[in-house]
């Protein structure tokens, strides 16, 4: 039996999993509701975390303190930083960095790292079940920050920089998180916008399609672990 930490940052990246899951028992920690279950022969944990990187770092930090997972996924939408990935497509996590901080700091300084990888057999897991539904899926950077990005110039600059295939607010911190407790770690994000001009509109229009397609994907993960 493993038990397995979902992590989404808004109640709608985790509605559908909780009504698979049914009925949980909740142990609060921190101001954190964590979503208990047995499924399929393992422990699932889910827990919202809220929006943006400090309300996922002790997220992640309170659930490994108190519950140990083998593992967690950071589940939920993103927009979309590459031209290849397109509105609903599934971007998988190699690595998880923040754009809104000059590395240096991470790098130079305790953790000494500023690029965060995520775990190669969670990568390949991700990957194996949207190819068994059907779903575009790409490896590639994901990149966090404390913003939502709609707007063709902040994206020209984000991508400038860093060549990512995704832009969320939570990613690099639960990344961080992981890595400081040497824990598997994957981020599996379902593409709502493209982070441009049109990202508000996007995202309001496919949130919802966006938010079900990653949570049928993240669940079908944890039966395979």
């Amino acid at each position: 039996m493993k038990t397995i930490l979902i992590i989404g940052a808004m109640p709608s990246e985790l509605a559908d999993i909780r009504n698979t899951l049914g009925e949980a028992e909740i142990k609060s920690f921190s101001g954190f509701d964590f979503y208990v279950n047995s499924y399929k022969g393992n422990t699932i944990i889910n827990a919202c975390c809220g929006i943006a990187k400090v309300n996922a770092a002790l997220c992640a930090q309170v659930g490994i303190d108190n519950f140990h997972p083998d593992c967690i996924i950071n589940a939920g939408i993103a927009g979309g930083m590459n031209t290849a990935v397109k509105v609903c497509d599934i971007v998988i996590s190699t690595e998880v960095l923040p754009h809104d901080l000059d590395l240096h700091f991470l790098k130079d300084y305790p953790p000494y790292c500023g690029i965060f990888k995520a775990d190669d057999k969670l990568i390949e897991t991700a990957e194996k079940i949207c190819a068994e539904f059907g779903v575009n899926s790409f490896r590639g950077r994901i990149v966090s920050g404390e913003a939502f990005i709609s707007s063709n110039e902040v994206k020209k600059d984000i991508q400038d920089r860093f060549a990512p295939y995704a832009v969320d607010m939570e990613s690099a911190a639960v990344g961080h998180c992981c890595f400081l407790n040497k824990l598997p770690y994957v981020s599996v994000r379902c593409i709502s916008d493209n982070a441009d001009d049109e990202g508000a509109m996007s995202f309001d229009e496919f949130e919802k399609i966006a938010a079900k397609r990653v949570a049928d994907i993240v669940l079908r993960m944890t039966e395979v672990l």
